[in-house]
């Protein structure tokens, strides 16, 4: 028999399982497919690809794609042809690759320091009595802005031009077509004015008779980007560091045992189904598998967000990168390498960031648009006035079709949603709500569907005792003693919630003697000569201890989410513990205040249906899905997608980190794991979903900033460009030179960092 092998999914070049989920037959092949974005890529213009593959070379190493088109791969790092941004790894690394944000901080910096005084000398010509103007001759500070601008311009905003020139050459416009046309033009009409300034007519010199110059126009712009593309790439660091987490959960190295039974240490990626690998208390599981030998508790918080250790006896399955209790266990390798839960969670997590919609950037769907309506007015300006224009014609032409340009520069354009969302993440830190970027806070207003974890969100994430409720003769103090004396020395996972319970009280645990842990059962000890347990129903039958008088309260307490143990002295049942996660003070509240804005708000846990029912009922949420692992949150998340949603995922653990990620706007409880945070796009610092009201309230304020913003970039530039193209000259005799373009468009600018520093004062 002939074994099928693996193939080569013909979109982004991964080797995918000849039997794997996603497979689609064309003109007779059949093709295996590595995600379900790559299959439908494929399934809508298999043509095109098939054709893309066959004529470009199989790319070797990691692929590199765009977040914004990923249509878009290469087999190294390169620019994307569409929106010019830097393509990314396909699949996460260990390692970041910080390259490019350190050459763009190294760029601003540079450029900081030089543009500081070509605007101080711009500026300074200005103030009467400046004795800098007294000091040097007009002709010196032109040449000094001249030598200060030129390397801010040629060097930090030369990958500016390199990707507006790449838009030219693909037809794709955007921001940095206006970026290059705006600075460059400034500056190479400053420089021809202060080289050649006999070529220019009178009307257009200053009261020494220099012709004005904009150096200080394209150093401020090249600048200003540079920061914005600083900001960008940080937040995009950040979006790595959550899977680089992830990766860094899975331990580096496993103990494998030989057919000998010798023990050896290997690379994790040198196991193989079938290896017997050996956890010692206190390690992190390797791989998927089945227990084989030996008897622990494992902390399985990563993929059910519980902070319950589950117990794990032969034949129990265990997961890779859950963290082994006290006991070692010997288990049997079932899935390594790519088909562990782990690295699926880690593959849906990098799928899911890449899927969601970018920040819509308004200003480069406009762009696409305004730039050659741009390009055909300083055309046409320049046409109309060498040919039928006053003397000196070609003088004129030259002139106006630079402040056509000029005024065009996106100065304003550039400023318009950054700084709106400085303030407002700068306004949301000090109420508690960090926003990643500026996705999250424009999708966040829309949202109409929040969907949140139970453990640590609703809840605060640590079982804590409820009640100890007393059999006579006995007291509620003597049943609390009695199950701390138990659980001093026991591993029970819920011993500590019953040991700072008993604290509070201030009851001192008693000294036991004979201790015993019976498993799936309880505990058993002796005090002062008598056996004492605590434990569940069947133990307490075994002792002799009829829990019945107390079953009643037991059920109610269950349908209550809450976990019971019975406490028995001698054969005498003695009481009944009841230890629960609380949910939070301020949960009830802040569920109400969501639904009164409109919001469904839906439960989605891994705990088991009875506790997070009884939870949802306290809080008055209708639909809950329950007992699900992370994968299984990613779907529900789609489904509701599916049905026309959008949707916020709340939560605060590892095992929350895909559907943080798949979801529209993702938020993390600032309490939680860092991988959660990473993955969100909101995190609410105090952990309280009261924070996600004010949330929503300055989404709502500084979404309405952008636009406005955005009206005073435009109509600057749609009132302004007729205006300096001539079009009032023939009427008015009027015509708009280069430094008064270089005011209108200043101006504009000032409007949109006014309009944006509301926000600070915005009412949340």
């Amino acid at each position: 028999m002939v074994e099928a092998e693996p193939s080569t999914d013909p979109v982004c070049g991964m080797t995918v399982a000849p039997d794997g989920p996603r497979q689609y037959t064309f003109e007779g092949t059949r093709y295996g497919f590595c995600s379900d974005r790559c299959l439908d890529r494929f399934r809508d213009d298999p043509v095109s690809f098939l054709t893309e593959t066959e004529s470009a070379p199989a790319p070797e190493g990691t692929l590199y794609t765009c977040p914004m088109h990923p249509e878009i791969t290469r087999s190294e790092p390169d620019i994307c042809p569409i929106c010019g941004m830097a393509l990314e790894p396909l699949l996460p690394s260990a390692t970041a690759d910080d390259t490019e944000l350190r050459d763009m901080t190294r760029r601003f910096g540079f450029s900081v320091a030089f543009t500081l005084p070509v605007f101080a000398i711009a500026m300074g010509e200005m103030l009467p009595g400046n004795p800098l103007n007294e000091a040097l001759s007009s002709a010196t500070r032109v040449g000094l802005q001249a030598l200060l601008s030129t390397p801010v311009v040629l060097w930090g905003g030369a990958p500016f031009f390199a990707r507006g020139w790449m838009s030219l050459r693909s037809g794709h416009l955007n921001m940095f077509t206006l970026v290059a046309l705006g600075t460059g033009a400034a500056w190479l009409y400053s420089l021809l004015a202060a080289a050649m300034p006999e070529l220019f007519p009178a009307s257009f010199r200053i009261a020494d008779g220099q012709v004005a110059v904009y150096f200080e126009a394209a150093s401020v712009i090249v600048t200003l980007v540079l920061l914005g593309q600083v900001l960008e790439l940080r937040a995009r660091d950040r979006t790595g560091a959550a899977l680089r987490a992830l990766l860094e959960l899975a331990p580096p190295t496993a103990r494998r045992l030989r057919a000998d039974d010798e023990e050896e240490d290997v690379a994790l990626e040198a196991v193989t189904v079938g290896d017997r690998l050996r956890v010692r208390p206190g390690e992190v599981v390797p791989v998927d598998g089945l227990v084989i030998d030996g008897q622990s508790a494992v902390d399985e918080s990563m993929l059910t967000g519980e902070p319950l250790p589950v117990p794990k006896a032969p034949g129990d399955p265990v997961t890779g990168a859950t963290h082994n209790g006290p006991g070692t266990l010997v288990m049997r390798a079932e899935r390594v390498g790519a088909e562990t839960l782990l690295a699926r969670i880690v593959q849906r997590v990098a799928e899911a960031q890449r899927s969601r919609a970018p920040v819509q950037r308004l200003a480069d769907q406009v762009a696409s648009i305004f730039v050659p309506v741009v390009l055909g007015a300083a055309a046409l300006t320049a046409i109309v006035w060498g040919t039928l224009g006053p003397e000196p014609r070609m003088a004129h032409a030259l002139l106006n079709s630079v402040a056509v340009l000029i005024i065009a520069c996106p100065c304003a354009l550039g400023l318009a949603t950054p700084m709106a969302i400085m303030v407002a993440t700068g306004r949301g830190a000090g109420a508690g709500v960090l926003f990643r970027d500026a996705e999250a806070i424009e999708v966040l207003r829309g949202v109409d569907t929040l969907v949140v974890d139970k453990t640590g969100t609703l809840t605060r994430g640590r079982p804590q005792l409820v009640s100890a409720e007393p059999v006579q003769p006995f007291s509620a103090h003597e049943v609390l003693q009695l199950a701390a004396s138990l659980e001093r020395a026991s591993e029970h996972p819920l011993a500590a919630a019953i040991l700072e319970g008993a604290a509070a009280q201030g009851i001192q645990p008693a000294a036991v003697t004979d201790f015993e842990a019976r498993s799936g059962l309880g505990v058993v000890a002796s005090l002062e000569g008598s056996p004492i347990a605590i434990g569940n129903a069947a133990l307490m039958t075994q002792l002799g201890a009829d829990p019945t008088p107390l079953e009643a309260d037991a059920a109610d307490q269950r349908e209550r989410g809450h976990t019971v143990m019975f406490v028995a002295r001698g054969d005498r049942l003695a009481g009944m513990i009841a230890v629960a996660d609380p949910i939070k003070e301020t949960t009830p509240a802040a569920i109400q205040a969501l639904q009164s804005q409109g919001l469904k708000v839906v439960m989605l846990t891994g705990d088991a249906g009875a506790t997070a029912r009884a939870v949802a009922d306290d809080l008055g949420i209708e639909e809950v899905i329950a007992g699900v692992l992370p994968d299984q949150k990613d779907e529900a998340i789609q489904q509701l997608q599916q049905a026309g949603h959008v949707v916020a995922m709340a939560g605060d653990g590892i095992n929350d980190a895909p559907a943080l990620a798949r979801a529209d706007v993702g938020i993390a409880m600032g309490t939680g794991t860092d991988v959660a945070i990473e993955s969100a796009g909101v995190t609410l610092v105090g952990g309280d979903l009261g924070g996600l009201v004010r949330a929503r309230r300055l989404s709502e304020a500084t979404m309405r900033s952008i636009r406005q913003n955005l009206f005073f970039a435009f109509g600057y530039n749609a009132l302004g460009v007729p205006v300096a193209a001539g079009v009032l000259y023939p009427t008015l005799g009027l015509l708009l030179s280069p430094m008064l373009a270089a005011v209108a468009m200043s101006l504009s600018s000032f409007c949109v960092i006014a309009n944006s520093l509301r926000l600070r004062r915005v009412d949340l």
